[in-house]
């Protein structure tokens, strides 16, 4: 190893390396040290002995803005070529004693957030080695993730069947016809969906899983989807229905406090159903990681288990 490596390597540390890729993320040293838990000074010094042992600046401030110079991209890219490295040597050292180490990377739509951690549990219980990190998206992100083959694995609704992607069907997501319950339409005799849909329907974005669901309902049983008003998210809608704007189809469970304590009532229309699955989702194409792959089989051999695993406060 030539003298002036020896001496770099010397001179640096992982942690430098550490701050330097939080500073580079965030764009802020403040942020980073937040990310970090370290005060914006130990940030500042611990960047001045990164460029000490350099011998370049990695950051320049233009202004008030805070820029990555030539070097310090360059020394990104490094940076995450040396974190990949580790992440290997994580996972293959584990795997020589018969654990499964690593990165899982999930996606899960806005209302699989409530199964989520129920299904990891006790496979994070078996796999403890292993790094999960769960970012929450809308449908429609999920899918955009998918076509990139940005994660390991979706946890979604409905699976589109026109893209060639595999899946796993998990855990039953019921929805429900709820209203306010002062809602008159709980007095109302055995009311029709019509007479519920005429009570104002609350509905989730276009592209949303939720609405999607519902819509594919009305399709099926020639009944017209109309509603009075289109909010972000399930939460929104359930706070819609709270603040007696209108009524809502919605998955139970999200729902499940309030039914509880009485401030929503399911409406109790004769004949309705509707229920799909969750599903685990990843590209066909996709050569599964060790970890992929424990969590699909997990899922598998557990079906039973996750399906009477109570969820929620029911």
């Amino acid at each position: 190893m030539p003298l002036s490596v020896q001496k770099l390597v010397n001179r640096l540390t992982f942690r430098q390396l550490q701050v330097f890729l939080g500073v580079y993320q965030s764009k802020s040293y403040s942020k980073a040290g937040d990310t970090l838990g370290l005060s914006q000074p130990a940030v500042s010094s611990q960047i001045r002995q990164l460029e000490a042992a350099l011998g370049v600046p990695v950051f320049e401030y233009v202004g008030r803005k805070l820029y990555c110079t030539a070097a310090g991209e360059k020394l990104a890219d490094s940076i995450h070529v040396i974190f990949d490295e580790l992440r290997y040597l994580q996972t293959n050292l584990a795997a020589m004693e018969g654990q499964v180490a690593g990165d899982l990377n999930l996606v899960a739509v806005n209302t699989a957030q409530y199964v989520v951690p129920y299904v990891l549990k006790n496979f994070l219980a078996e796999h403890p080695a292993l790094n999960v990190k769960v970012s929450v998206v809308n449908r429609s992100e999920a899918l955009q993730r998918l076509n990139k083959n940005k994660d390991h694995l979706v946890i979604m609704g409905i699976v589109p069947e026109e893209k060639p992607l595999a899946s796993l069907p998990f855990l039953d997501n019921e929805f429900l016809p709820v209203a306010h319950s002062n809602h008159p339409i709980h007095t109302a005799a055995n009311p029709s969906m019509e007479d519920f849909l005429n009570a104002g329907l609350l509905s989730r974005e276009q592209g949303s899983g939720s609405r999607l669901a519902f819509e594919l309902y009305c399709q099926e049983n020639r009944i017209r989807y109309a509603p009075i008003m289109e909010l972000g998210s399930n939460e929104a809608v359930k706070h819609g229905v709270l603040a007696e704007i209108g009524v809502a189809v919605l998955p139970k469970l999200s729902i499940l406090p309030e039914l509880k304590l009485g401030l929503l009532k399911e409406v109790a229309i004769p004949g309705f159903a509707l229920k799909r699955s969750w599903c685990l989702v990843y590209p066909k194409a996709k050569h599964p990681t060790p970890a992929m792959s424990a969590l699909l089989e997990y899922v598998q051999q557990n079906l039973d288990t996750l399906e009477q695993q109570p969820i929620g406060i029911f």
